[in-house]
């Protein structure tokens, strides 16, 4: 939200919208599209991006619209405060989401691993050795090596605590009712974030090239690649956020009182430092 008009209405509530229902379809379309790529289904690939164009074709009318009832002076206070309750409880879920991951990470390394290195599993597996990043009770998975925190992970984690400053810069000059100055860091924080996915690329692929690292390297390869990855994933959808604000703030939509759209894409991008620094140490340290 950009503005706020004393004459509002109480609490705006919009017209019939079609965007839910096409959202929905495009989710259910893009997840049976996933589903049935990774078991080999001929039609999976085409149909999952099909729905991911979906996705993104929605989620751009929709905020669209969201953008066009703020210019035109239709939310009040009161929508500013539902805004931010949702943008608060949808951080809260990512929380969740990536508890479940690193609970997944804490189960096994912490529990399941030593109790297979025990003296009674000894007979079933005398050759499992009870350290993490190995191959498993079976001997089944290819050997491989594990990621180590330099240089690429410290230079992501440099990067991303670089962004966090640049972005709390920006909304200061926003505050302060420089719009050139607003602009200037929040491209430099958007850059610094591609900056991080380029190198991620490339952690990736000298982790399947060099170390033989894999998405199929048992537990480790697991947790490894679904921790970054959807970390990545998210740092992209930050990106996308903030770029989106960019924009808004170089069309002049924004006040220095009035800028939530602003500041719920800085609240994201902060949670997602937040992560990356859990998962720097979790991961890469331990």
């Amino acid at each position: 939200m950009s503005s706020q008009n004393a004459s509002a209405p109480y609490y705006f509530v919009p017209g019939p919208s079609k965007w839910p229902l096409l959202a929905g379809l495009s989710l259910l379309l893009t997840m049976a599209g996933a589903s049935a790529w990774v078991n080999d289904v001929s039609w999976g690939p085409a149909a999952n991006l099909v729905g991911l164009a979906g996705i993104i074709t929605v989620l751009y009318f929709w905020f669209g619209d969201a953008i066009g009832e703020s210019e035109k002076g239709l939310y009040s206070q009161r929508i500013d405060h539902s805004y931010r309750w949702s943008m608060s409880w949808f951080i809260f879920s990512e929380v969740m989401f990536f508890g479940a991951f690193f609970g997944a990470l804490f189960y096994a390394r912490s529990i399941t691993m030593p109790w297979l290195g025990d003296l009674d599993h000894k007979i079933l597996w005398p050759d499992f050795s009870a350290h993490w990043g190995n191959a498993g009770p079976a001997g089944t998975i290819q050997e491989f090596k594990t990621m180590g925190p330099f240089p690429i992970p410290t230079l992501n984690t440099a990067l991303l605590l670089t962004s966090g400053l640049t972005l709390t810069i920006s909304h200061h000059a926003l505050r302060a009712g420089h719009r050139g100055k607003t602009a200037f860091w929040l491209f430099l924080t958007i850059l610094l974030g591609a900056t991080f996915m380029g190198f991620q690329a490339f952690e990736y692929m000298h982790a399947y090239s060099e170390l033989n690292l894999k998405l199929t390297s048992g537990i480790y390869g697991s947790t490894f690649f679904m921790l970054t990855g959807f970390h990545g994933f998210h740092v992209t959808m930050g990106a996308i956020m903030l770029s989106v604000v960019l924009y808004r703030v170089l069309r002049g939509h924004f006040t220095p009182d009035h800028h939530f759209a602003f500041e719920g894409a800085a609240w994201y991008w902060h949670f997602v430092d937040v992560v990356w620094l859990a998962l720097y140490v979790v991961v890469y340290w331990m």
